[in-house]
């Protein structure tokens, strides 16, 4: 199976196909994507909150992002490894930067980066593909934004929000971005904006118009029964599958069935 790369990309949106994205934060994962072929393998910074238990993306460090990232390179995945520039590790000064993306990329091992906003950092993205690392856009609901925003809303559904929105997605296509990821907006408005740009836009919570979907992976694997936002669907239900299995091993062990059944080394 050949690697996807940033050009294959637009390759698959220029020829309709649709670009299968998901989130991925360690080798036991990156390694089972691995078998199905998933296009984009995003180090997020929802590893945040799924893997490190914070309330939300804003305390991950660059560290702890360049960390994932090595477990999933480990698994050598096929497809494009893109991992997200955490809070405020980018559009700061461009010597820094730079240096934070250049570690995701030497240390981490990505082939790409992410990061959020539209004009306010379209000199950045500008400045990180002139220095050979490709950058991959985000926009509507982005998480870093939190506490502007007031909490998870879904952005442009006002029409002056929703011109700004498509404005910011030009301003990205000019900049230079490979890709464009539309979060928490109207699905008109993303298929509008998918129709306006020429790099491929992948859509969570953004409906079916996008040229591709993303969705974080304990979400779409049921990891927590408790939380499932509108847009998720759920395609297994682990959380329960692996109760059930620690409940078993903890009954089994407390009553002397294991490992009595089985040889030892």
């Amino acid at each position: 199976m050949n690697n996807i790369t940033t050009t294959k990309l637009k390759e698959m949106k220029n020829k309709g196909r649709k670009i299968t994205a998901l989130t991925c934060y360690n080798y036991s994962m990156a390694r089972i994507m691995k078998k199905v072929g998933i296009d984009v393998v995003l180090v997020g910074d929802s590893l945040g909150m799924v893997e490190l238990g914070y309330e939300n993306t804003i305390p991950v460090t660059i560290d702890e992002m360049i960390e994932h990232t090595r477990a999933v390179k480990r698994a050598k995945p096929t497809g494009l490894l893109v991992t997200d520039m955490p809070f405020l590790s980018y559009n700061i000064t461009k010597q820094k930067t730079l240096q934070a993306a250049g570690r995701i990329i030497k240390e981490g091992g990505a082939e790409a980066v992410k990061l959020e906003g539209g004009r306010p950092v379209a000199e950045t993205v500008k400045h990180l593909i002139e220095n050979n690392i490709p950058v991959m856009g985000h926009l509507g609901l982005t998480p870093q934004s939190i506490h502007k925003m007031g909490g998870y809303k879904v952005q442009g559904r006002e029409e002056a929000q929703a011109a700004k929105i498509v404005t910011d997605a030009k301003i990205l296509e000019g900049a230079g971005v490979f890709a464009i990821v539309l979060e928490g907006i109207p699905a008109g408005l993303a298929a509008e904006i998918t129709k306006k740009v020429s790099v491929p836009t992948i859509g969570i919570g953004a409906g079916p118009g996008c040229d591709g979907q993303i969705l974080v992976v304990n979400d779409m694997l049921g990891m927590d029964m408790n939380f499932k936002p509108k847009y998720v669907r759920r395609y297994a239900k682990l959380e329960k599958e692996i109760v059930r299995a620690f409940k078993n091993y903890a009954e089994e062990v407390r009553e002397g069935d294991f490992p009595s059944n089985l040889e030892s080394y």
